[in-house]
């Protein structure tokens, strides 16, 4: 009888070659894969033919199943099966609730490994030469949910809207005007904002504002989920503001010097 084993396994942002190789060779050992929608399932080649493969869903508008019957799924092919893995996207202690599994397991007697992913949080900004911390501009980030279990707007968020550090806001584009208001509230109407959907991937989306206008430029582009929300100053590094920057700079040069004549 084979051993019943959960293991967690981050599947990355979205392109399947940012999966490690921990990640990869877990794959490989699996008997059964229960998959989310944000990973991708291209990863699915590494699994073996006689593995199970099930989809259970788990993001915004997508829930094929609840939490509680992804728990009993677990419990149910561990012992029948042996090794389970979770595949989550991003890294499964990244709002991914690992936790809720973890404790399920552990309580039905299963041992448990997690084999930490690269989060989208700091993966999608980076694929954009977005930094998400830069000397003389800020010292920290912020990574929080746009939403709690209730549905309401994170507490949170009206504290990061006082900070000089980078936000990232996760699960948040049902929320994006309502978030927006509170930033514009504490005075960061100005504040550079990028949101990225799919990020990574071929599908990959940008689009670039200010907190006063990036809810109207993301409807006008029909961005929606998945999608990391960026607030801060560091938006400013994206390659097309920083172009923008030397444009200018360059017509005013050209003004000093025709004036000069």
């Amino acid at each position: 009888m084979k051993k019943s084993i959960l293991s967690l396994v981050g599947a990355g942002p979205g392109d399947a070659e940012l999966i490690t190789l921990k990640a990869i060779n877990i794959l490989k050992q699996a008997d059964v894969i229960l998959y989310d929608a944000l990973a991708n399932e291209s990863l699915l080649e590494y699994v073996s033919p006689k593995a199970i493969k099930q989809f259970v869903g788990k993001r915004y508008g997508c829930h094929a199943l609840s939490q509680s019957e992804i728990n009993h799924l677990i419990i149910e092919y561990a012992f029948s099966h042996g090794h389970v893995v979770r595949l989550k996207g991003g890294d499964p202690f990244v709002f991914g609730r690992a936790q809720e599994e973890i404790d399920a397991a552990r309580a039905a007697g299963i041992e448990v490994q997690i084999i930490p992913g690269i989060s989208s949080a700091i993966a999608v900004p980076a694929s954009q030469m977005i930094p998400l911390t830069c000397r003389g501009i800020n010292e920290s980030f912020w990574i929080t949910t746009g939403t709690t279990m209730s549905g309401e707007i994170s507490k949170d968020i009206h504290l990061a809207a006082q900070s000089s550090a980078t936000v990232i806001i996760l699960m948040a584009m049902s929320k994006l005007e309502a978030i927006m208001d509170i930033f514009a509230a504490h005075g960061k109407k100005e504040t550079p904002v990028a949101i990225i959907q799919d990020g990574t991937t071929n599908k990959e989306k940008i689009v670039i504002g200010k907190v006063r206008d990036i809810a109207f430029k993301a409807q006008h582009a029909g961005l929606g989920n998945p999608a990391i929300i960026m607030v801060g100053e560091v938006v400013n590094l994206h390659p097309s503001q920083l172009a923008q920057k030397v444009s200018m700079n360059t017509n005013n040069y050209s003004n000093v010097f025709v004036n000069k004549k």
